[in-house]
C-alpha cells in the first residue's frame, strides 16, 4: 500500500482578496475570546499573505521585529498592532456585544 503524503496547511496561501482577509480576521477575533496572541498570530498569517517585507516597510518596522511580534508567542504592543493594521489597509469596527 502506498503511503499517503500530506502537506502542512498554511492559511496565508488562501487569503487572496481583501474580503477573504476581512472574513478571516473577523472569524479569528470571534474565536479568540480575549487571547491577544491568537489575534497577533492571525495578523501574522495575513501579513505573510500580503508579503512580510512590504508590510514591515509600510508599518515602519523591521521585518524581524514584525515576525516576532506576530508569531503568537508574545503579546505585541497595541501601537504595533495599529501600525500593522494600518499597513494592511484593515479598518476595525466596533459594535456593542450586549444591547442596553
Amino acid at each position: 500500500m502506498a503511503k499517503t503524503r500530506t502537506t502542512r496547511y498554511d492559511v496565508a496561501e488562501y487569503l487572496r482578496s481583501p474580503e477573504e482577509i476581512a472574513a478571516y480576521l473577523e472569524a479569528c477575533m470571534e474565536e479568540a475570546e480575549g487571547d491577544a496572541a491568537f489575534i497577533a498570530r492571525a495578523l501574522g498569517n495575513i501579513t505573510r499573505a500580503r508579503g512580510m517585507s512590504q508590510v514591515a516597510r509600510d508599518a515602519g518596522l523591521s521585518r524581524e521585529s514584525l515576525y516576532k511580534a506576530l508569531s503568537g508567542e508574545r503579546n505585541p504592543s497595541f501601537g504595533t498592532i495599529l501600525k500593522v493594521v494600518n499597513a494592511l489597509g484593515i479598518k476595525f469596527h466596533a459594535e456593542p456585544t450586549v444591547k442596553v
